[in-house]
């Protein structure tokens, strides 16, 4: 399961200004999001100025740009052809502007300009960068070994970019040893990391253990299992085990 929760970080952006002006826009240096949800992106100019028009720009490859979304006193809003129904305008106002981008895909992803026309000082530029994520929940994996008192543990998550994988075990008489992580690209672009380890001190007595994936600053996913209680095949586990490479 994707974890959806979009992450933003808001700050004060100097604009790029004619004239050596020294005007401050509130925009978003970063917006986090999950593929797929809706992403709000806003802009707020912080000194009065006569502002005749708000214009939503894309970057392109190359430095190009391209308008997307208007607003003006006297035509109110507009949203060009080939944007409708995928952005729409939250806040529309001359000094404070803000819009929707409805269901984020990857060619979203990218900068976006909110310039503030001004007369006589010209456009008054903030800029805000959307970054798209990808965290799937991890996949935990608990094997047998050789030894009736170690465990074989693996655990994968998948993301875009790679997570950070972390495998623990509350009970403090147990540990890990022979560590192992493994990073592999997909066709997609995502990447999934495998860190695998044997879990010694193991007695049988159902222990549970845990693995958590993150990226970035968006929250850990976190799942667990227990060991169970069964009688553990020697034969089955060392077989097993030794289809296992592990790198200290």
């Amino acid at each position: 399961m994707m974890r959806q929760a979009a992450v933003m970080t808001n700050f004060f952006v100097l604009g790029v200004f004619p004239k050596g002006l020294t005007a401050v826009i509130q925009t978003q240096q970063t917006v986090m999001a999950a593929v797929g949800e809706d992403v709000h992106l806003s802009c707020q100019l912080m000194q009065s100025r006569d502002v005749l028009q708000v214009t939503w720009q894309k970057l392109l490859l190359e430095g190009k740009k391209k308008n997307f979304a208007t607003y003006n006193k006297q035509f109110g809003q507009t949203v060009n052809s080939g944007f409708q129904g995928k952005v729409e305008f939250k806040d529309a106002g001359l000094q404070n502007c803000s819009i929707v981008i409805r269901k984020v895909m990857e060619q979203d992803e990218g900068c976006y300009l909110c310039l503030f026309n001004t007369f006589p000082d010209g456009s008054l530029t903030g800029r805000t960068c959307l970054q798209l994520y990808e965290l799937h929940e991890p996949i935990l994996q608990i094997t047998e070994s050789k030894s009736p008192e170690e465990t074989v543990v693996s655990c994968s998550a998948t993301g875009r970019p790679a997570p950070t994988v972390t495998l623990n075990v509350p009970q403090q008489d147990l540990c890990f040893s022979h560590n192992s992580t493994v990073s592999v690209t997909n066709t997609n672009t995502t990447v999934t990391i495998t860190t695998a380890a044997v879990l010694s001190g193991f007695h049988g007595n159902g222990a549970q253990i845990g693995c958590a994936a993150q990226l970035l600053s968006v929250p850990e996913i976190q799942v667990f299992k227990t060991i169970p209680e069964v009688q553990r095949s020697s034969a089955v586990g060392e077989k097993h085990f030794q289809n296992h490479r592990f790198i200290n």
